[in-house]
C-alpha cells in the first residue's frame, strides 16, 4: 500500500511559477513510477507528467512540455512538479499518482491516488 499527500497547490497568477510536492508513506517507494494527473470540471483527468521508477524515463503531455519538470527524491519519498510560465488553462485539480508499473501510469489506471490540490492560475 501507498499512501500519497499532495501539497503546493494555490493561486497563482499567469505567467508565474508553482512546485507540487507528494508526499508517499508505505513501503517501496523507489519501486513505483510516480505521475502527475489533472482534472477540470466536466473532462477527464488526464496525465500531465510521468517518471519511472529509475528516474531515468519521464513523460510529459505536449501542453506542458518546456514548462513543467517532474521529479522524485527517493531518500525524501517525495515527488515534485515544478511550474513554469503558468497559463491560465492550467488551472485544475492536480492529482498525485503511483504505481509499479510505468504503462499504467501512461494508461491512466495507476493503482494509487492523492487527494488532489487546487491549483488556480490567474489571468
Amino acid at each position: 500500500q501507498v499512501q500519497l499527500v499532495e501539497s503546493g497547490g494555490g493561486l497563482v497568477q499567469a505567467g508565474g511559477s508553482q512546485r507540487l510536492s507528494c508526499a508517499a508513506s508505505g513501503r517501496s517507494f523507489s519501486r513505483y513510477a510516480m505521475g502527475w494527473f489533472r482534472q477540470v470540471p466536466g473532462k477527464e483527468r488526464e496525465l500531465v507528467a510521468a517518471i519511472a521508477w529509475s528516474g531515468i524515463s519521464t513523460y510529459y503531455a505536449d501542453s506542458v512540455k518546456g514548462r513543467f519538470t517532474i521529479s522524485r527524491d527517493d531518500a525524501k519519498n517525495t515527488l515534485y512538479l515544478q511550474m513554469n510560465s503558468l497559463k491560465f488553462e492550467d488551472t485544475a485539480v492536480y492529482y498525485c499518482a503511483a504505481d509499479n508499473a510505468f504503462i499504467r501510469l501512461r494508461d491512466g489506471r495507476p493503482d494509487y491516488w492523492g487527494q488532489g490540490t487546487q491549483v488556480t492560475v490567474s489571468s
